[in-house]
């Protein structure tokens, strides 16, 4: 059974974020056209990407989420250099 590919609806909030010299792509989604909860991805300087398991009700949540983060452990937590816990 094939999957439908479904279009993707990208919170404004998301975009590259740099912080201490290290840029980070922050990525906030759901399915477009839906009220679908939101999925929080970050993408470091190394390609390398970290999915959050946890979906929240909004973007702004998903923000907050990526903000605690970095306050934490920092941005280069999201290099594979320093593997994060997230």
């Amino acid at each position: 059974m094939a999957i439908p590919n479904r279009e993707l609806e990208e919170s404004l909030l998301g975009g590259p974020i740099t912080r201490d010299g290290h840029t980070v792509t922050v990525h906030i989604y759901r399915f477009a056209d839906t009220a679908d909860v939101w999925t929080l991805e970050v993408v470091g300087q190394d390609g390398g990407s970290l999915v959050w398991t946890e979906t929240f009700t909004d973007d702004v949540g998903a923000y907050e989420a990526f903000e605690r983060a970095v306050a934490e452990d920092g941005i280069r937590s999201f290099s594979e250099d320093e593997p994060a816990s997230h």
